[in-house]
């Protein structure tokens, strides 16, 4: 009996809804890493594509106002003077000016199995994860149709089991975790930041003063978060520092005025209670008689 082609259709873990696999001609961007995706002995070429993009950061250059040229940074040597970038290779500091230099080859030869292998390794549950450790996420896709089979296998398991796999590769120079989950047909595989690389919160959070402040605050505070609450909506924050700096390049462009804005108001706190009471009455509902009696208002500096 001939083996049923697989289809580049399946249903949304989370929705039910029927979603495309990404195939090939659909794909924009080059992949940052191409290889195997294992689960046990079951395998499947794929690819990374990043999903996160900075197209839209302003950057600036360095300019020369006198000639109104790009400064172009020359790699020197302190004491010949000028060199040629072709000719520079890598070097190590293990002391002081005192370097262990490195070929290409030689780095090449550093090659792990995770250089073309992104093995699972282990399931957890996504809740076992803390958000410090989450870094960057990627799209993880079939590349090419020859895997998509054992990629649809693979996808659909982890969705029905609702754990996230963990599993290392090599790019970039460096092995990294990675956090692989099942998402909308396809798979989102997070790069997860190693041990040494989160940094205690211990010897800062230590030198809070302990303290527990009035249950009148707290209540009026958890008010407040109530009338604020809502769902997270990406569309609706934007990065206004970005767009006030493409405001004034437009501006500087036109030739127009540029005008300092006021500095904000000091937003010193001096009675918590009247500010939590501002707060809240602010939003349009006044606060109950009880609380506002619970807590003497102290007086003004």
């Amino acid at each position: 009996m001939a083996r049923k082609k697989a289809s580049t259709h399946t249903k949304s873990a989370a929705s039910g809804k029927k979603e495309d696999l990404p195939t090939p001609h659909r794909r924009s961007g080059r992949p940052v890493w191409q290889g195997h995706l294992r689960l046990s002995l079951v395998s499947c070429p794929v690819a990374l594509y990043n999903a996160t993009t900075r197209v839209g950061d302003v950057s600036f250059h360095l300019i020369n106002p006198e000639t109104n040229n790009r400064i172009r940074m020359i790699p020197t040597d302190p004491e010949t003077g000028p060199v040629q970038r072709s000719d520079l290779v890598k070097g190590y500091e293990i002391a002081k000016n005192k370097y262990v230099i490195m070929s290409d080859e030689e780095l090449d030869e550093v090659k792990l199995e995770t250089t073309r292998t992104l093995d699972i390794e282990r399931f957890v549950d996504a809740g076992d994860i803390d958000r410090l450790y989450w870094d960057k996420p990627y799209f993880l896709v079939p590349d090419g149709e020859m895997g998509v089979e054992a990629y649809t296998v693979i996808r659909e398991a982890m969705a029905d089991a609702g754990r996230i796999a963990l599993g290392r590769v090599s790019m970039h120079t460096r092995e990294r975790l990675m956090a692989i989950e099942a998402r909308d047909g396809g798979m989102i595989a997070t790069t997860l930041r190693m041990a040494n690389e989160v940094v205690s919160h211990k010897s800062l959070f230590d030198d809070i003063p302990k303290m527990k402040p009035q249950k009148a605050l707290t209540d009026i505070a958890e008010q407040i978060i109530a009338q604020q609450e809502g769902a997270f909506e990406p569309s609706e924050f934007r990065d206004r520092y970005e767009e006030a700096l493409k405001e004034l390049i437009r501006k500087k462009e036109k030739g127009e005025k540029i005008t300092a804005e006021p500095p904000p108001e000091d937003t010193n706190v001096i009675d918590l209670m009247d500010a939590l009471r501002k707060s809240l009455k602010a939003k349009g509902k006044a606060i109950p008689a009880r609380m506002a009696k619970s807590s003497p208002k102290k007086k003004r500096a």
